[in-house]
């Protein structure tokens, strides 16, 4: 079974027991609009429910990125202050608790919310050129909820975290295969068959196992998370905020001044 939509959205393929989801909207380096992130939601129920399906394995259209970020556009008249991460925890919650186990297949670009969504899934392959990271402090100047940096120190770990939130560097796939959190990288030639060798052997395992054992894991990471409200309020009502975006979508840098 395969869906395809028009672009910018997310095609869904059915293949046996593995259910291939690609993020596309290419022309953007298949960033996210809200509406693409709603499909996501939607696919992940749909899976959760499904039986059939053993494996699910993430990608992006094309060979530039796997998700390169947030479509900047719905910013622009954001007025509800913490809101937005607020529903986006929810809807990478969907993933996180995917009751089977779950591939990232990585080319290009992971950052921002293309990072957070290949850490949600439980296992990432990437090509050796690949770059991974969370700019904002370059870019827009907002901040990510404590249940997304829960999850991401989990995975990377807080000195690796810290240097790219503050520093807003990217850091190339080699390095993160060094530290684990990639399980492979392997040329763009070869990825596929890399992660179809990996989604076979997942799905000859025992199923009942891998879904407690990954769903206890996300309990224990979502376990007594601190209320930073207060820090993601002052952050999305910022000044700096709004000239992020501004200069985003002018193709400026943007002068930060601190309120």
């Amino acid at each position: 079974m395969t869906i395809h939509s028009t672009p910018p959205c997310l095609d869904l393929e059915i293949d046996g027991m593995i259910a291939w989801v690609t993020f596309n909207n290419p022309a953007a380096r298949n960033a996210l609009t809200w509406p693409m992130y709603e499909e996501l939601k939607q696919i992940c129920d749909s899976l959760a429910t499904n039986e059939a399906i053993r494996v699910t394995i993430l990608r992006g259209a094309g060979d530039k990125a796997f998700v390169s970020g947030s479509d900047i556009e719905q910013f622009v008249g954001l007025k509800k202050d913490e809101a937005y991460e607020v529903a986006v925890d929810h809807i990478f919650a969907s993933l996180q608790q995917l009751p089977l186990p779950t591939i990232a297949m990585i080319e290009g670009l992971a950052v921002g919310s293309g990072l957070l969504m290949a850490t949600a899934c439980d296992f990432r392959i990437s090509t050796p050129d690949a770059r991974f990271g969370i700019p904002v402090a370059k870019t827009l100047g907002n901040c990510l909820s404590p249940s997304n940096l829960s999850w991401l120190a989990a995975h990377l770990g807080i000195p690796l975290v810290k240097k790219m939130l503050l520093t807003a560097e990217l850091i190339k796939a080699p390095e993160l295969l060094e530290s684990g959190f990639l399980y492979q990288t392997a040329e763009a030639a070869d990825l596929r068959t890399s992660v179809n060798a990996l989604a076979e052997k997942l799905a000859a395992l025992a199923p009942i196992t891998q879904k407690a054992s990954k769903l206890t894991l996300a309990r224990l990471l979502q376990s007594n998370l601190p209320d930073c409200t207060d820090l993601m309020r002052e952050t999305y009502n910022s000044k700096d905020f709004k000239e992020g975006v501004n200069a985003f979508l002018e193709g400026r840098p943007p002068q930060w001044v601190g309120k």
